[in-house]
């Protein structure tokens, strides 16, 4: 899978922008904020309908414009795709060969990108929502179903607790928490057995990949930190059951607090290298490689799933990872996966990548092949 050509309308700071890549490397490069990053946010949002740096869509319309446009041509073995995404203030919406999709749900997946950028090195130090979040989307492109269920957790989630801070100032009804309750105890169960699955299926890839960065030296291990109790010999019914004992047990503490206690929203990541947790005990060595295990592995999973490989967006990235990782990186992607590259210079990349790239220079917004 490569993106033969990407449009840009009212898109942070590119008032119109066309650009045509070459199927292998693609390096953008500038100083600082010229406008770099914004070129490799808007492929990641052309494929899932969501920016990695910011929650709001209004701060991805150019300033005073009432909407932004992202289009692409994306090239698959047996097909091609014409996607694109219109952000306004009102919303957005989807578009697969012009047809305009009912639920972005039905969009996302169409195209598949692996973001590698500064802030992913905080995927094994930052919070667990940064972990959360990571799931989310990484999951959400190989699968829709999980996409579907997650939405409507989360609907229900907020619907629970707004009724629980009803609740918690004696107002509200009981027999509704129940009927809410249950409604995400199906939903829950339904997006705790898919990570759980997901982060079996990426453990396989991540071990080998950490192997084999660290020499043969360490051995990684991911675990997925749930709610409940979930492991290969429990089925949906079981984690159902769980969540809904655990859910008896604490109904008066969450009416205290006014706020749901447990659940996926709760849930998160632990990593471990030779049986010593990463978070706690690693270096930041044994961090950064951790963070690179967990995307390279990310693009073999994606394949294994699809059956082609994903874009790969490295955002300044190289520039954090010692020469031996660089190289590495560099080395497992080459001529398998289309590479955007933001950088600053190109001496973390060597020359065979380099000869073999088409180059852009950026400049206030700018863009010059």
């Amino acid at each position: 899978m490569y993106i033969k050509q990407l449009t840009l309308r009212q898109f942070r700071n590119y008032k119109k922008v066309e650009l045509s890549f070459h199927k292998q490397v693609n390096v953008f490069l500038g100083e600082n904020a010229q406008g770099k990053t914004n070129i490799l946010e808007s492929i990641f949002v052309l494929a899932l309908a969501k920016s990695h740096r910011t929650s709001k869509d209004k701060e991805l319309i150019g300033w005073g414009e009432e909407f932004a446009r992202v289009q692409g041509e994306i090239a698959k073995k047996t097909s091609s795709l014409d996607i694109e995404l219109i952000l306004s203030v009102k919303g957005k919406k989807g578009k697969i060969n012009g047809l305009e999709q009912k639920k972005l749900s039905e969009y996302v997946g169409a195209a598949n990108v692996v973001m590698f950028a500064p802030e992913d090195l905080n995927l094994v130090k930052g919070s667990p929502q940064v972990r959360r979040r990571f799931l989310d989307m990484e999951l959400g492109q190989i699968s829709r179903v999980y996409l579907h269920h997650l939405g409507m957790y989360q609907k229900v989630l907020k619907q629970r607790n707004h009724l629980l801070k009803t609740l918690q100032f004696g107002k509200g009804s009981k027999e509704m928490l129940d009927i809410l309750t249950d409604q995400m105890i199906v939903l829950a169960a339904e997006v705790t057995i898919r990570r759980y699955g997901f982060i079996k299926r990426l453990q396989t890839w991540a071990e080998q990949i950490h192997h084999d960065v660290s020499r043969g030296k360490e051995k990684l291990e991911i675990r997925y930190l749930s709610s409940t109790d979930v492991s290969e010999d429990k089925d949906l019914s079981k984690i159902k059951d769980g969540y809904y004992q655990t859910y008896q047990e604490l109904r008066e503490r969450e009416i205290q607090r006014g706020v749901t206690l447990f659940g996926p929203h709760r849930d998160d990541l632990a990593f471990s290298i030779n049986e010593r947790d990463v978070q706690t005990y690693g270096s930041q060595g044994q961090q950064r490689t951790t963070a690179l295990a967990l995307k390279l592995a990310e693009i073999e999973l994606i394949y294994s799933e699809i059956g082609e490989y994903p874009i790969l967006l490295l955002d300044d990235v190289l520039s954090e990872l010692d020469d031996y990782r660089q190289s590495h990186l560099l080395r497992t992607i080459q001529g398998r996966v289309q590479t955007f590259v933001t950088t600053t210079n190109v001496s973390g990349i060597d020359e065979q990548t380099l000869n073999q790239a088409a180059i852009f220079h950026v400049s206030e917004g700018t863009i010059t092949k």
